[in-house]
């Protein structure tokens, strides 16, 4: 009999058959993951969260005394602690100074010294926006000094006003920013005219 005689051709080497059947494998993995990847189902009611403009309250860390910001729209809805959603503005944060600076992570108490106040203006109203703040509650008899600024958000980031004014003492209020926004979203008119807000 000669050789290779009986041999037919389901005869293959075998470790073409081990590449074949890996490669169908990693097929079929492959197909399966991509009919099981779904986007995630959005929930009934998801509003996306927008800013328009961003105001920032901030003074110097560690301190005991509480800043309060009060901002007013050209609606006359007025944001402050006790009201923090009015119209289309939100108050992000209330800082009550060192009261509210002590979290529990984990059991263990980490101390956060940031003094800051955020809220954050959710769409465009037109006419006179007024910012004021106030030292709430005083640790000391020293003059705080009290830094704000105010930032539009869209279509690009622009500072609308950065300064400082001096808390002398506790209950003082001080208007630190007067602006006014157009119907197509352009501020002008800045200035420092005084007003009270704070609602006694």
């Amino acid at each position: 009999m000669k050789r290779g005689a009986g041999r037919t051709h389901y005869d293959q080497d075998p470790f073409t058959d081990l590449l074949f059947n890996a490669l169908l494998g990693f097929t079929m993995l492959f197909m399966i993951a991509i009919t099981s990847i779904n986007p995630p189902a959005k929930k009934q009611g998801d509003i996306p969260a927008k800013a328009e403009m961003i105001v920032t309250t901030t003074w110097a860390d560690g301190l005991k005394d509480d800043v309060d910001t009060w901002i007013e729209a050209p609606d006359g809805e007025i944001v402050w602690y006790r009201n923090p959603d009015g119209g289309l503005m939100h108050l992000d944060r209330d800082d009550r100074g060192a009261e509210n600076d002590t979290l529990l992570v984990d059991g263990k108490p980490i101390v956060n010294p940031l003094n800051q106040e955020v809220v954050t203006v959710r769409g465009v109203l037109p006419g006179e926006y007024i910012v004021n703040v106030q030292r709430y509650h005083a640790s000391d008899g020293n003059v705080l000094p009290v830094e704000v600024n105010v930032v539009k958000v869209n279509p690009v980031l622009k500072v609308v006003y950065y300064g400082t004014v001096d808390l002398p003492s506790q209950g003082a209020e001080r208007t630190v920013v007067r602006f006014t926004v157009g119907p197509d979203g352009a501020v002008s008119g800045i200035n420092t005219l005084q007003k009270n807000l704070v609602q006694q």
